[in-house]
């Protein structure tokens, strides 16, 4: 995420974002546009507060007509220690440390400039010193690059080290996982491993191992969201209910089971993901990450302020 130095900014490689806003023009039903989408939500939240009103009386509508006020006014203060560890750490960190990653390539102690974020910080001092330190991070790329490239990273090892979900929870034709944002939708699958330069077009189901901050921008375009990993309050959960799409969480094999091209419904409110039977696509290609982490290029930290 963000908060590691290694993640390339969105500020220095604006490639992803504005990819999106691509996907964003193409969007052909003005119902979809982030503006109608954010003024729906709007107003199903004061629908919903006008409904929880309506049920009490006296104090207790004062008192609750209070508290959701403040709520909603507050809420968006969940992001702020996180986004001032990384305006106040993080990012200056990766801004004093790169331009000594260049003189380190240039002095022959380093191959790449982001060779630097890794090596602790006793060693950085010794590259400084003249000592070589290529071969030392040669081999902590490709450790890094071989588990990165992991699927699925198993929730639960047995004692033997074997994985205690070897078994996909399947329903019928379909898969099973957990409802994280109500709502049923049937669409073209599109199965995206990596969100630096995916392409998702408007109303596509996104099936994914996980999300972070930097896949935000693909769920304005996306019809519902089916991930691997990840429950009721992980990162995709809380952005699918905010956008107002169906979702499906912790699907265990959903990027193997389904294949870019196909069609699928997803349940967002049974936790079902069906699979229509059919001639598949070839999966989308992994992409290769261009950054320390493998992960899109990050945004500025912002805050997010919720309406009130």
């Amino acid at each position: 995420g963000e908060i590691d130095i290694g993640v390339e900014r969105w500020s220095e490689n604006p490639e992803h974002i504005l990819g999106a806003l691509a996907n964003y023009v193409r969007l052909g039903d003005e119902a979809l546009a982030p503006d109608a989408q954010f003024a729906k939500g709007e107003r199903e939240a004061e629908a919903m507060i006008a409904s929880l009103l309506a049920r009490v009386h006296g104090p207790r509508r004062a008192i609750l007509r209070v508290v959701l006020g403040r709520v909603r006014a507050l809420i968006g203060g969940r992001e702020a220690p996180k986004f001032q560890i990384i305006r106040l750490l993080a990012t200056p960190s990766r801004e004093l440390l790169k331009p000594v990653g260049r003189d380190l390539v240039a002095r022959g102690r380093l191959s790449a400039e982001d060779d630097i974020f890794f090596l602790t910080l006793p060693e950085a001092r010794r590259a400084v010193g003249g000592e070589d330190m290529r071969e030392l991070v040669a081999a902590r790329r490709a450790t890094y690059n071989r588990e990165h490239a992991r699927r699925r990273i198993p929730r639960l090892l047995l004692s033997d080290g074997t994985d205690a979900e070897v078994a996909l929870v399947s329903v019928g034709e379909g898969l099973r996982g957990s409802p994280a944002s109500p709502g049923v939708v049937s669409g073209t699958a599109r199965v995206i491993l990596s969100p630096a330069g995916a392409r998702l077009e408007p109303g596509e189901i996104l099936v994914a191992p996980s999300t972070d901050p930097g896949w935000t921008p693909l769920f304005l375009t996306a019809g519902a969201l089916v991930m691997e990993m990840g429950g009721m309050m992980s990162h995709g959960a809380v952005v699918a209910r905010e956008y107002g799409i169906p979702a499906v969480v912790g699907v265990a094999g959903a990027t193997d089971q389904i294949t870019t091209g196909q069609r699928v419904t997803v349940d967002g409110s049974a936790g079902t993901v069906v699979l229509e039977v059919g001639p598949k696509e070839e999966a989308q290609p992994v992409l290769t990450p261009t950054t320390k982490s493998g992960a899109s290029p990050q945004p500025e930290p912002t805050v997010n302020v919720a309406d009130g």
